[in-house]
């Protein structure tokens, strides 16, 4: 079985204090975007991962399936990788969801994927989501999806890993404000009509790009950077107003022009 492993963006991402499991609290919009990898999954008698030799979260997501066969997996990547995008969660949704339905008796993948990453279960479901909680606890989200994306992976970014960005925010005291930030983020949501409307999103707690106001320098109405980081998005009403973006923008990184997308 084959099937599409979309990336996502982070339309909004406040960021609370530090929770006894040693994770953050916080509230984030998570939207897929028409940018994905794809993966096929096969039984086989022992789990073999081709395609993508760095893989190791789409392993142990089959692993926690704990099932009585191996899986043989290919893994088409396009989602660049460590960019903020959720690529590797992705995979490990759609290998899971796809191996789960070969299954004699399909397990509900929840609780399993939020095991493996804070991302994974998004993925298992269709549509926007705001995840709270660690970001694996889901509420399904009406928000405009005929806006157009413009996501930019500056030159030369170094990726610092998700845990090195965290320990940043702490050491600055960002959690501070959390309970108001996370309430102004319920009500900007509230208020979302069209997609101007998103603009009013706060900006990323985590991690913040000069990029962004160059993006909406030229014609995004929102733009801030997805996750950790170091991927950039803008959110553009046409198309070819993200082209233009693009194209004053040559030379900084690697475009992808893309769309919202509902579902896996």
């Amino acid at each position: 079985m084959t099937g599409p492993a979309p990336a996502k963006i982070n339309l909004a991402l406040v960021v609370g204090p530090l929770r006894a499991d040693g994770k953050h609290e916080l509230v984030t919009v998570y939207q897929r975007v028409d940018l994905g990898d794809r993966i096929t999954v096969e039984p086989a008698d022992e789990t073999v991962v081709e395609g993508f030799t760095d893989d190791t979260i789409v392993r142990a997501a089959l692993d926690a399936l704990d099932a009585s066969r191996g899986w043989r997996v290919r893994i088409e990547k396009q989602i660049p990788v460590a960019a903020g995008l959720g690529g590797g969660s992705s995979d490990a949704a759609t290998a899971l969801r796809l191996a789960n339905a070969q299954l004699a008796e399909p397990l509900e993948l929840h609780e399993i994927a939020a095991g493996i990453g804070a991302d994974v279960p998004f993925f298992l479901h269709d549509g926007p989501q705001l995840g709270t909680g660690d970001g694996s606890v889901l509420e399904p989200l009406e928000l405009p999806q005929d806006f157009v994306v413009l996501l930019l992976l500056p030159k030369d970014a170094r990726k610092l890993s998700t845990g090195d960005v965290y320990a940043a925010f702490d050491e600055r005291g960002g959690a501070a404000g959390f309970g108001e930030r996370a309430a102004a983020l319920r009500a900007a949501l509230a208020k979302v009509r069209r997609p101007r409307d998103l603009a009013a999103l706060p900006p990323n707690d985590l991690a913040s790009s000069p990029l962004a106001d160059e993006l909406v320098a030229h014609g995004a109405f929102r733009a801030d950077v997805s996750g950790a980081g170091p991927t950039v998005y803008g959110l553009f009403h046409r198309k070819a107003d993200a082209e233009r973006a693009q194209r004053a923008l040559r030379g900084r990184g690697r475009f992808w022009i893309t769309i919202p997308a509902w579902y896996g």
